[in-house]
């Protein structure tokens, strides 16, 4: 079961990060329960929780055992279809020893300290490290609060703890047979001292990790009751709509309101320097006042910005100034002495996100305070833009969170409630602020555009002696997180190109930050999205160069790297590689390490005479170290997989006269269910930590498309979207 917590997280008490080390702490919930949290609290922050039990508010906490036995999880990441909600309950449900189906998940609230992702250091979700962060920590809160569980019930007994063990949500003694579930514990437990370490299960002893499970948001999504941002509705709430300039950098020149406040519903036009948004009584009334503005802009000095003016800066920069990245051996002798010399230029497109759930937010201003309902990956910053833009203390600004109808990165930026916000500011009353699919289309912050050069070096075997990479494009980074961009690097733009799987001497990775004049953001896949792409394709032109075996030639190159080659060997062995296939029919492959999991994929297209390129089938081979519920990662390279197709044929964002081409799924097409093909997926099993999975097959399938098309066609694709007509033939 999910529900709403509805808290002030400014107003918790308590101040501390979280960290893999943190301690676990426990204090009184409210109702005379146990509860655990993770972090560690100072002594006088746990006399203040102790002194404070009763009071209405929820003290630091993620894992909260009631007197009816109750177990509620407050959870610090969001679910936005990629299982969190089922896998970290199974976390704590392992060490717990409770059943899976009786824990119940809260959202949390906004707060850094308490909620922060310890792999990012603020409450986020998002580059496929919500297990990767949560692992220990949530093991390690269920297994405190079962080992004072267990101590609670050995003292009221007056027996060795050890003679006593926890199962199914209560403790039972071994030589009397007596038994106590954990309600009946929890307020004795909670005056018992915290245990600075407790002993987590083996791998091994697993019961629940590692097994099938299903996702315990599935009912409510099913039956209807599953709430996103937006289904916020309340109490004498407007909708509005909006529309913003165009032209990216374009300001509100005028507006002729008189027809739309003409329209039945329609009760307000408000106006900002770059957006005019329509006020209405429900979104049909506020579209069709829209509908009726007339509306003059200034398109400012992008008037006359394309796709190729973008382009051709890109490629002049690309030629000037480079960070260096990662630099071994003397790349410049090597390639000077090398037998044969590659080189290639590749491109990959703006990408727009396009959720299911266009973008959202429900403002309710007041003259003291401010309430937000929305969907967030970033839900202390969304909190944030809301106090900045009101004037308001940030503990005056209260953040509901919702489930999220997609992400893909889209959700880590808070635009969308800036936006909503000035809009609330000149509204009285609630109002939801929802963006046409148009305008989210058309006002989305795009993937960058990159622009790569490689070349290698081979030896007279056809072996690497020299690789370079030099990497033209947007850091998102830069921007978001401006203390991890340093020098002109950051890690995530260079993820995936810096450390390939391969043995490749000599290796000289180069990074040119260039910014476009249109908004970027993250992307699912993020770096290794982009990366993968070219360094997998050049792999593959070295081993054509070398008339080997793709795969065979990429195994030689992985030399003491046993779970990479396990991969690989995995994927072609299942994927029949080698076997034969109708004309016009080929398999590509791709193998990468991102994400701290290894991920090998084969894929099967079909190139039709017309140049239509079918993907057949995929066939996945990931190790990704303890896997929490190997359902999830099969739905996961799933999804991620028919999220890639769609780019790799489809996906782009093209910019002329200073706006983007593209307005919905009619022209950003997406790949249809009659298109989709069989995806298998074959999980290697790993006792390593476990490694993110929700965007590891977008990076992946890229080049095993496109590689397969070569080997079907004999062309190479260096630039993305696949240009069909480049494949066409007699």
């Amino acid at each position: 079961m999910i529900t709403d917590r509805i808290q002030d997280g400014a107003s918790m008490p308590g101040s501390f990060g979280v960290s893999r080390r943190t301690l676990l702490s426990a204090s009184l919930a409210g109702t005379g329960g146990l509860l655990i949290g993770v972090g560690v609290l100072s002594a006088s922050e746990a006399d203040a929780a102790q002194t404070a039990a009763g009071a209405p508010f929820t003290p630091n906490a993620f894992v909260r055992i009631d007197p009816d036995g109750r177990v509620t999880l407050t959870m610090p990441y969001v679910e936005m279809g990629q299982g969190t909600y089922t896998s970290i309950p199974m976390l704590i449900a392992e060490e717990l020893e409770v059943d899976l189906t009786t824990v119940h998940v809260e959202h949390a609230p906004p707060n850094d300290k308490l909620y922060a992702n310890p792999l990012l250091g603020l409450q986020a979700t998002g580059n496929s490290n919500a297990i990767r962060g949560a692992f220990e920590p949530m093991r390690r809160a269920g297994a405190t609060a079962r080992v004072m569980l267990i101590e609670t019930a050995a003292q009221r007994w007056k027996v060795d703890a050890a003679t006593c063990r926890a199962a199914h949500g209560e403790v039972t003694h071994g030589p009397s047979g007596r038994k106590a579930k954990y309600g009946a514990l929890a307020a004795d437990a909670a005056r018992l001292p915290v245990p600075e370490k407790v002993a987590l299960k083996p791998v091994d002893g697993f019961k629940l990790i590692g097994t099938p499970a299903k996702r315990l948001d599935t009912p409510s999504k099913v039956n209807g009751t599953a709430k996103f941002g937006i289904d916020a509705l309340l109490p004498n709430m407007k909708v509005a709509t909006l529309a913003q300039s165009p032209v990216f950098g374009g300001r509100l020149r005028s507006v002729d309101d008189s027809k739309a406040m003409a329209v039945h519903g329609v009760r307000q036009v408000v106006r900002l320097p770059d957006c005019v948004a329509v006020v209405a009584d429900h979104m049909g009334a506020a579209k069709k006042g829209l509908a009726a503005l007339v509306i003059e802009w200034d398109n400012g000095s992008n008037a006359n910005l394309s796709t190729a003016d973008i382009v051709e800066a890109m490629t002049k920069a690309s030629a000037g100034p480079a960070a260096v990245a990662r630099s071994e051996g003397d790349n410049a002798k090597a390639m000077q002495g090398a037998a044969t010399r590659l080189e290639a230029v590749y491109e990959l497109p703006f990408l727009i996100h396009a959720a299911m759930e266009p973008m959202n937010c429900t403002v309710h201003v007041r003259p003291d305070s401010c309430e937000v309902w929305v969907g967030s990956q970033v839900l202390s910053r969304a909190q944030a833009a809301a106090a900045a833009v009101t004037g308001l203390p940030v503990e005056k600004v209260t953040v509901h969170n919702h489930l999220l109808g997609g992400g893909f990165g889209r959700r880590l930026e808070v635009d969308g409630v800036t936006r909503a916000v000035q809009i609330a500011k000149q509204v009285d009353g609630p109002v939801k602020v929802v963006w046409t699919r148009e305008e989210d289309v058309q006002h989305d912050m795009y993937r960058p555009y990159f622009y790569d050069r490689v070349a290698a070096g081979l030896d007279a075997q056809g072996r690497p002696v020299a690789w370079s990479h030099r990497i033209t494009g947007s850091s998102i980074v830069k921007r978001w997180a401006p203390p991890l961009f340093s020098k002109g690097l950051d890690p995530e733009t260079v993820d995936g190109a810096v450390h390939p799987p391969y043995d490749l001497p000599n290796i000289l990775v180069e990074y040119v930050n260039h910014e476009p004049p249109i908004p970027t953001a993250f992307w699912r896949g993020v770096g290794p999205a982009h990366n993968v792409f070219v360094v997998e394709s050049f792999v593959d032109e070295m081993a054509a160069a070398a008339k080997q075996d793709p795969v065979v030639y990429r195994s030689s190159l992985l030399g003491d790297n046993p779970r990479a080659k396990a991969a690989i060997q995995l994927a072609a062995e299942k994927a029949g590689w080698g076997s034969p296939l109708p004309a016009g029919q080929a398999r590509g492959v791709s193998l990468q390490f991102a994400f701290d999991s290894y991920l090998a994929v084969v894929a099967e297209v079909d190139v039709s005479k017309d140049g239509d390129v079918a993907v057949k089938r995929v066939v996945c081979a990931i190790d990704t170290g303890v896997v929490v519920n190997p359902d999830t990662v099969q739905a996961q390279l799933q999804s991620a997989v028919i999220f890639g197709i769609s780019a790799a044929l489809y996906g782009q964002a093209t910019l002329k006269n200073g706006r983007i081409e593209q307005s919905n799924f009619h022209d950003y097409r997406v790949l249809r269910i009659n298109e989709a093909p069989v995806v298998d997926t074959f999980i290697v099993k790993s006792t390593a930590a476990p490694g993110g999975i929700g965007e590891a097959g977008t990076a992946a399938i890229f080049p095993a498309i496109t590689n397969a098309i070569f080997a079907a066609t004999g062309r190479r694709i260096r630039k993305l979207p696949v240009d069909s007509d480049s494949l066409k033939r007699a």
